[in-house]
């Protein structure tokens, strides 16, 4: 009887030991989709490829401060990417100005797939939590976390405090945790 496979968790904690076959593993099994990240965010898919590979030595750098009380580690490893992609972005002066607007359509049509590929109506548990925030504070939110938005180009866009910004945000995530919980 083979052995059981190492949850990520597992893998994470041999990286952080130096165990480079643990982490040749856990690239194995998470690269696809944080593989998907990076391109959503980039828009290109050679530029993507080298924010997941700096991705992945952060990764490989930082696994000893994975906390599984935080986070699940793809979601962890997620948040890396995301990271790296937006500062290479920012410092190529590649972020898109903010620009989408009412008129473009229903914010909630341009949601992907999360990144751990959610069933069906765990998709639209998301799309009916969203649709309980209030328009400018949803629209902020999901400029933000599905766009890549800083704070300050959100501040522009809706013309109002950096401050106010991070308020609706909070506020809008703890709004989602919390009917997402129910």
């Amino acid at each position: 009887m083979a052995d059981a496979l190492p949850t990520l968790e597992q893998l994470l904690a041999l990286c952080a030991g130096g165990d480079k076959r643990a982490f040749g593993e856990f690239y194995q099994r998470t690269s696809t989709k944080l593989f998907g990240v990076a391109l959503g965010i980039a828009k290109d898919r050679g530029i993507a490829e080298d924010i997941l590979q700096q991705g992945y030595v952060r990764i490989w750098k930082y696994a000893s401060s994975f906390d599984p009380t935080s986070a699940s580690p793809i979601a962890w490893a997620a948040a890396i990417v995301r990271n790296v992609a937006l500062d290479e972005l920012r410092k190529a002066g590649r972020i898109r100005p903010v620009s989408w607007t009412d008129a473009e359509g229903d914010p909630l049509d341009r949601i992907a797939d999360p990144v751990e590929a959610p069933a069906p109506w765990q998709l639209q548990a998301l799309r009916r939590c969203l649709e309980s925030l209030e328009p400018m504070q949803r629209n902020c939110v999901l400029l933000a976390y599905y766009e890549g938005y800083s704070r300050e180009d959100l501040s522009e866009r809706f013309d109002r405090p950096v401050g106010t910004i991070k308020t609706w945000l909070h506020r809008g995530l703890n709004s989602l945790k919390a009917c997402l919980g129910r």
